[in-house]
């Protein structure tokens, strides 16, 4: 006899208040074990002997695993449910960063291959959980799930030379610790096994994935998402390393980095709360763009003048799009599985194209021995990314 399948609908007050902590400690786990890497990249690189564009693959790889096991995860969820799909990604997400203390490459990348799974998994599913068990308040979860994300990438930037350098851990233990609140999440979500919420539509993956290809829409979400993510990944990766270029310390760059995803934090709680409010986004979107590119332009031309001023816009502007791209995922679908299929489609295409950025980015540098072409060819990513973004704000559910 097949499990009973249970909602949002069965929970009391204080079982959804458990449930919204364990979306809200997910959240927080999704971003450290990436966001740890940049600050540490020079000692990285100078312990290992590693090129700029191999270190450049420890941000790519999730993204790639991002790209391909996002558009695979209805098939986790139709097997295992939801919740258990989740309690399995938090459980990889510790091993993939406990992985990475052992002293090999191949232990090094495969751990980043490891977490970069677990967390396409919660990118996935969090928009889901949101679409099933809180519809009248998609704006306001939106929000506080994703400044969760980016209060972990923040405090996984800042601390990151803390840890290694002044309590003397070392890079690769310095990335491990982040293994202990993946655990404590562990144990939070535990009471979410017995609702075991599985799709009750038997859509075929491939039908699925057929007619969101076939979706206008649901392009306009996913390479929004995509290009998005694409100057999110390249700014934790390199942004130390382009204002230590200009001569700031290691510290003073990794500090940057992490007000930078802090103001991410305020983006990404209030721009999903005012877009939740509005039909359309479109307006929404131009302010963020705008917002972008200046900041962008005033790191190429003004050097370390006022640079706290360009990376606090340049966050807030990446975080509010980041925010703004989730809650296109709830507002743009109809149901609970048609959020599941938009949110694997959008991020698997979206990732796949993000996947490109880090590394292309380190490439360019090495290349041409200048950070002012890596940026600006963000700048171009920017031009594309408004006009995806234009008519993914615009009040149309996806059809499928």
């Amino acid at each position: 006899m097949p499990p009973i399948e249970k909602d949002g609908s069965h929970r009391n007050r204080w079982q959804t208040g458990l449930l919204i902590a364990g979306i809200l400690l997910i959240a927080l786990n999704l971003r450290p074990a990436l966001a740890s890497v940049g600050p540490l990249i020079a000692e990285i690189r100078e312990s290992t002997g590693l090129s700029n564009s191999l270190l450049g693959l420890l941000t790519t790889l999730p993204l790639i695993a991002f790209g391909v096991i996002s558009m695979l995860t209805t098939l986790f969820t139709r097997r295992f449910g939801i919740e258990k799909t989740l309690f399995g990604a938090l459980l990889l997400l510790s091993a993939g960063i406990l992985v990475r203390l052992v002293h090999s490459p191949v232990a090094r990348f495969g751990g980043t291959l490891l977490l970069g799974i677990a967390i396409a998994l919660g990118n996935v599913l969090l928009p889901t959980l949101v679409k099933r068990d809180f519809p009248d308040k998609s704006g306001s979860l939106t929000s506080l799930y994703s400044s969760m994300m980016g209060i972990g990438a923040s405090l996984a930037a800042g601390l990151s030379v803390p840890l290694s350098d002044g309590l003397e851990l070392g890079w690769r233990w310095t990335l491990a610790i982040w293994a202990v609140p993946a655990l404590i999440a562990l144990l939070v979500w535990i009471p979410q096994l017995k609702y075991n919420t599985k799709s009750d539509r038997l859509k075929s993956f491939r039908k699925a994935m057929k007619s969101l290809g076939a979706s206008a829409k649901a392009w306009q979400v996913a390479v929004f998402m995509g290009l998005q993510s694409l100057a999110f990944y390249v700014i934790l990766a390199w942004l130390p390393d382009i204002l230590q270029s200009r001569g700031l310390t290691e510290s003073y760059s990794g500090w940057m980095l992490s007000l930078s995803q802090g103001m991410g934090v305020l983006g990404t709680l209030l721009i999903p709360y005012l877009a939740g409010k509005r039909a359309d986004q479109r307006t929404i979107v131009w302010g963020l763009i705008a917002m972008e590119g200046l900041s962008l332009i005033a790191i190429m031309v003004t050097g370390t003048f006022g640079v706290a001023v360009w990376v606090s816009l340049l966050g807030f502007a990446l975080g509010g799009s980041f925010g703004l791209a989730l809650l296109f995922i709830v507002l743009r679908s109809h149901d609970t599985q048609g959020a599941t299929e938009l949110s694997g489609m959008a991020q698997s295409a979206g990732y796949i194209l993000a996947a490109a950025g880090p590394i292309l980015i380190g490439a360019l540098y090495d290349l041409t021995g200048s950070w002012n072409v890596p940026l600006g060819f963000l700048l171009v990513v920017l031009v594309i990314k408004a006009g995806f973004g234009h008519f993914a704000g615009k009040a149309q559910t996806v059809e499928l």
